[in-house]
């Protein structure tokens, strides 16, 4: 079902590769619902929180940190100070929020560990056996730490990912940008490469790069395969093993 004149492979990270997706979704929710709750009871009004079904998926996945932290606010109407990287946890800026966000993260996969999609592995040595380049191009800036904790450094040619991202100015999913690096970095025209994601900002920058194939991988069910599709996917599987079989 791949493409016969293919050349690479861009997969996402959490929710493709990994299942931290869930340790994300787990720390946005417990940042931004004690966000929520302090400005509540600080400025009156309900508390209203954060809901993964729905606000994950909508605002904050796939994108990076900052991205996501804007958009969820942009949402409830609540515009903060972009404040600077350095911000630490506790101050009321977008970068602080971020700052939170990220220190949960870290501790859930500290108590938690790291969690391998087995289909994504054997897909992933499956290609790289037909001399496929694979690379990984995520918004996270802990994705060597999560590759490294996994044991998957070794099946990729390159990575992309928010540290990236900030060090080349480029601009997160749904922009196109991240995935137009890791085929540079591959030495490999988008037209030829494909890309692999589970986040619908995911899919529209496939879309919007110009690639040969964007696969929507869903995990969750529950109407998210329909929604990878409306946002770009070209295929939707739940299983990348679908895709080895003739």
């Amino acid at each position: 079902m791949l493409p016969s004149d293919l050349r690479a492979c861009l997969f996402d990270l959490d929710g493709v590769l990994t299942d931290t997706a869930a340790v994300h979704a787990a720390a946005w929710k417990r940042m931004f619902d004690e966000f929520l709750r302090e400005r509540a009871a600080r400025e009156g009004g309900p508390f209203v929180p954060f809901d993964p079904a729905t606000d994950y998926p909508r605002y904050v996945d796939g994108k990076r940190r900052a991205d996501g932290t804007r958009a969820f606010l942009a949402s409830r109407g609540i515009r903060l100070p972009e404040g600077s990287p350095d911000d630490p946890p506790g101050a009321l800026t977008v970068r602080g929020l971020g700052a939170r966000k990220n220190d949960l993260v870290l501790r859930l996969l500290e108590e938690r560990g790291v969690t391998v999609f087995p289909d994504a592995v054997a897909f992933v040595r499956a290609i790289r056996g037909r001399g496929l380049r694979t690379a990984v191009v995520s918004s996270s800036a802990n994705t060597a730490q999560v590759l490294r904790v996994a044991g998957l450094t070794g099946l990729f040619d390159a990575r992309v990912d928010g540290v990236t991202a900030q060090e080349r100015n480029l601009p997160g999913k749904p922009a196109p940008d991240m995935f137009w690096e890791g085929a540079r970095a591959l030495n490999v025209e988008p037209g030829r490469a494909a890309v692999f994601e589970d986040a619908l900002a995911g899919v529209a920058a496939g879309r919007a790069g110009g690639f040969a194939l964007v696969v929507g991988v869903d995990r969750v069910g529950g109407g998210h395969g329909e929604a990878l599709r409306e946002h770009g996917a070209d295929i939707v599987v739940d299983d990348l093993g679908e895709l080895l079989e003739t």
